[in-house]
């Protein structure tokens, strides 16, 4: 069964957050972090995975980013807070 995760990047604690779907969490991090993607998250260096979800349905997971997408900014940040509240980058978590 295929895994799709929605996740947050961030480029520090209260920085700017985006949001994405991928089904290869660890690849699309890596992609964010060495900058090989032009776009919103290279132009503002967001390279610190703060957050994110897996669910097994694509629809599922591209549900919830329209939602987070919708949130306001607050809601965001409480979200990401329960979790990881020093915003600590995730990526070498999934590593182990």
């Amino acid at each position: 069964m295929k895994t799709y995760y929605v996740y947050m990047m961030a480029n520090r604690k209260q920085g700017v957050i985006y949001i994405g779907v991928t089904s290869n969490i660890i690849k699309r991090t890596y992609q964010h972090k060495e900058k090989l993607i032009e776009g919103f998250t290279k132009k503002y260096n967001l390279d610190k995975l703060v957050y994110f979800e897996a669910t097994s349905s694509v629809e599922e997971a591209i549900k919830r980013e329209k939602q987070l997408k919708n949130w306001k900014r607050g809601w965001k940040t409480n979200l990401i807070e329960k979790t990881n509240p020093k915003w600590q980058d995730l990526y070498n978590n999934l590593l182990r």
